[in-house]
């Protein structure tokens, strides 16, 4: 007969088990959502960088991002129905493996979700037109001021959709006859805008929430063109005696890193996407400082972005202007 076991080295009692696995679950069921959403952030932020350099590398080796789908053979028609399309078919893929094309009255197939998730968190019904991108590209704000000789008012043409051999959904939304760069002291950047792409990295699986999974790239410039892909912040910086405001905009750039380590200010042309696509940041007012400074000193230039016409000028870096940062 085996002796009893010495005292004080007893096993656990059955009680003190199922108390260690509640705990244990507690704190699995806290911290493993957060550990999933990052885990998901780093992917999707990796997937982001890897679709912008592969999209920049294909614009760069087009000989243009201007004048697809606007023939003089085409009608207005046409061109409303079938020059983004025209663009991916006989431009973006000589130069980019697409596998699927999709027209606007298809984009499902080419797994646009039919709504998304705004970065303000508000739901919003998928654009399918440059006018339902942004109604200032048929709505010009100023039309008597208006003397830019390079840029002709396009009409409200339809988007189109890819699948690339990656993985990923883009919605394309283009303007044949956007104008070449920044030549005098203001301009509007729709104006100056030729392509812009909506981008879903898992197509219909979800979140379908731009700064997750959805995100947005803009070609401007109808010769030399910029490729930008702005991942905005969801809030704007601010200050403790003027919330939301930059007091100087010398000081802009500083309430980005005191937003957040990952942050920066934005050039003028990442300020310009971000209007074209303000309604999936939920942007809708303010002039924003970027960091496209002209000169330096007390009377030193910066450009300016106005949020609600796409306006953008050179001004004074002085007085109260928004700060909208974006991560590195």
């Amino acid at each position: 007969m085996l002796p009893p076991p010495p005292k004080g080295l007893g096993g656990f009692t059955l009680a003190e088990v199922l108390i260690t696995l509640a705990i244990i679950g507690i704190v699995a069921a806290i911290t493993l959502p957060s550990l999933l959403v990052n885990v998901n952030d780093k992917a999707w932020n990796a997937q982001r960088k890897a679709l912008y350099a592969r999209m920049s590398q294909a614009i760069g080796e087009m000989d243009s991002v201007a004048g697809y789908g606007s023939s003089n053979n085409e009608t207005e028609q046409q061109i409303i129905d079938g020059a983004a399309e025209a663009f991916i078919i006989d431009g973006l893929s000589k130069v980019y493996r697409i596998q699927n094309i999709c027209n606007s009255n298809n984009l499902s197939a080419c797994g646009i979700p039919s709504s998304i998730i705004a970065l303000n968190g508000t739901n919003l019904d998928f654009p399918k037109s440059l006018k339902e991108l942004n109604p200032y590209f048929t709505q010009y704000p100023n039309p008597d001021d208006y003397s830019e000789d390079d840029y002709k008012l396009t009409t409200d043409i339809k988007a189109a959709a890819f699948e690339t051999i990656n993985g990923e959904s883009v919605a394309l939304f283009y303007n044949p006859n956007c104008g070449s760069n920044v030549t005098n002291t203001w301009s509007y950047v729709q104006t100056k805008t030729c392509v812009n792409m909506i981008y879903d990295l898992n197509g219909l699986k979800g979140p379908n929430e731009v700064g997750k999974d959805v995100g947005f790239i803009t070609v401007l410039y109808r010769t030399n063109s910029v490729v930008v892909a702005p991942n905005p912040f969801p809030s704007n910086a601010s200050t403790s005696t003027a919330k939301s405001y930059s007091t100087d905009g010398k000081d802009a750039a500083s309430l980005c890193t005191q937003q957040s380590d990952d942050a920066r200010l934005p050039d003028i042309d990442e300020l310009g996407s971000m209007f074209v696509n303000r309604s999936l940041l939920g942007i809708s007012s303010g002039y924003y400082w970027s960091g496209s400074v002209i000169s330096s000193g007390a009377s030193g230039l910066a450009w300016l972005q106005c949020m609600p016409n796409g306006y953008r000028y050179r001004s004074t870096r002085s007085g109260l202007n928004y700060v909208s940062c974006v991560k590195r």
